[in-house]
């Protein structure tokens, strides 16, 4: 592979998949500072193919999927055969544990030997964590550690080294429904792309938008897509309460056409060139032509406010079942920076003034800024968060022990046992 800047550089790609297009991104890994170079991206619309999380059409999937890689390959001279893959959807769902171990370990003379904790003790104590109880369709997607207590002493990052005699691991489990990941999984490798692992949007988007000061001190990601809004809460480091709302944009989207007697089409023109999620920032004065389906060919009009007004209760809707998720975590008075909106949705005209209004708390826009280098002029929009997450997301793999290994680890066996008998 060619050298960037003088160095040595890793291959790397993401693919995002949403209700309305599937994007993919690639990128090279800048090891010495942790960032990413962006080389390339491609898009495809999947309307039809994919919805609230799951495939609806799986041919025709797999098309789009190929186009939007092949298109990211031609802008970055570059082929692919791996990637990292969002998922989200309605049944997704994210669980705070924990699961505890005892350090005395004896040697052969019965005397106690050295506790000190190892990467083994670690890893144990994260499998313990995962034995809850799990309805027979669902499977863990992550597995990501909180903070651990060597005996006494709590909120320990990392307990390798420290001596004890029980350490116990507070984590929080993202669950998702094991047909849906092993269906995006699947479709992937049907156009040579094998999937490195399965990241939950919100996760994704969090690498590439949050500091580490607000994952620090308490913030809140809000991920406003399509069909559904995932949630994902910060506090000392770390994820502690995660949520999909099914609800997106694609409501507001709805709305205006039934209210107009429109195309969705010409319903989405009208949101994103007119709407505004604050219906008093936005003009009584202003007309909206509207063409009619009458013989005549003439046309109706309604006001920027208007329409608005109809834009502003729904995006009410979406925050109150946020603020739902955010008062569910428990740890709502502990948000400093308040909430970071990201997503197609959250690039609404107008929508941190309303946040600010209905959360009550410090909002900013999310864009994907950190760690990413190269030409970013094609890639600096709050809806291309988790897209560059996902090229991030090999930095964060040793912050957080993922499970979507499982689940391509198990197909990877199936495949293997039908290749022996058949």
């Amino acid at each position: 592979m060619q050298n960037i800047n003088g160095i040595d550089n890793k291959l790397v790609a993401g693919i995002d998949i949403g209700s309305e297009n599937i994007y993919c991104a690639i990128g090279s890994l800048i090891p010495e500072n942790s960032r990413i170079k962006l080389l390339g991206i491609g898009k495809c619309s999947v309307k039809e193919s994919f919805k609230n999380g799951s495939i609806t059409n799986r041919n025709q999937l797999i098309e789009q999927l190929e186009t939007a890689v092949n298109e990211a390959e031609i802008m970055a001279g570059k082929k692919i055969n791996s990637a990292y893959m969002s998922l989200t959807g309605d049944h997704v769902r994210g669980i705070n544990t924990q699961g505890a171990v005892a350090l005395n370990r004896n040697n052969t003379n019965g005397a106690i030997e050295n506790n000190s904790i190892t990467q083994k003790d670690i890893n144990h104590v994260l499998e313990l964590t995962q034995g809850i109880a799990l309805p027979p369709d669902k499977d863990i997607l992550h597995t990501i550690p909180q903070e651990f207590i060597v005996d006494t002493l709590e909120q320990i990052d990392n307990p390798i080294g420290l001596s004890g005699r029980r350490l116990e691991g507070h984590v929080h489990l993202v669950t998702a429904a094991t047909t849906a990941m092993k269906n995006l999984v699947e479709s992937a490798e049907e156009v040579g792309i094998k999937i490195n692992g399965l990241v939950f949007k919100p996760l994704a988007a969090a690498a590439s938008t949050l500091t580490k000061d607000e994952t620090k001190l308490g913030v809140s990601l809000i991920d406003i897509g399509s069909t559904t809004t995932g949630v994902a809460i910060y506090n000392n480091g770390a994820i502690r309460h995660s949520a999909v709302i099914p609800i997106g944009s694609a409501s507001i989207t709805n709305d205006i056409a039934v209210m107009l007697r429109i195309s969705i089409e010409e319903a989405e023109k009208i949101k994103i060139n007119y709407a505004s999620a604050k219906a008093s920032l936005s003009s009584s004065k202003l007309d909206i032509e509207i063409p009619s389906d009458n013989i005549c060919n003439s046309t109706n009009k309604i006001s920027e406010h208007e329409l608005s007004t109809y834009v502003e209760a729904r995006m009410e809707e979406i925050f109150q079942l946020a603020q739902n998720e955010i008062n569910r975590s428990g740890i709502n008075n502990s948000l400093t920076y308040g909430a970071v909106l990201t997503g197609g949705g959250s690039q609404l005209r107008n929508i941190v003034p309303l946040a600010k209004e209905l959360l009550k708390m410090p909002i900013r826009l999310g864009k994907p800024t950190v760690n990413i280098q190269g030409n970013k002029d094609f890639a600096d929009r709050p809806i291309d968060s988790t897209l560059l997450g996902l090229l991030l997301w090999p930095y964060h793999s040793n912050e957080y022990k993922t499970l979507d290994s499982t689940i391509i680890s198990w197909i990877e066996y199936f495949k293997q046992i039908i290749k022996e008998f058949f």
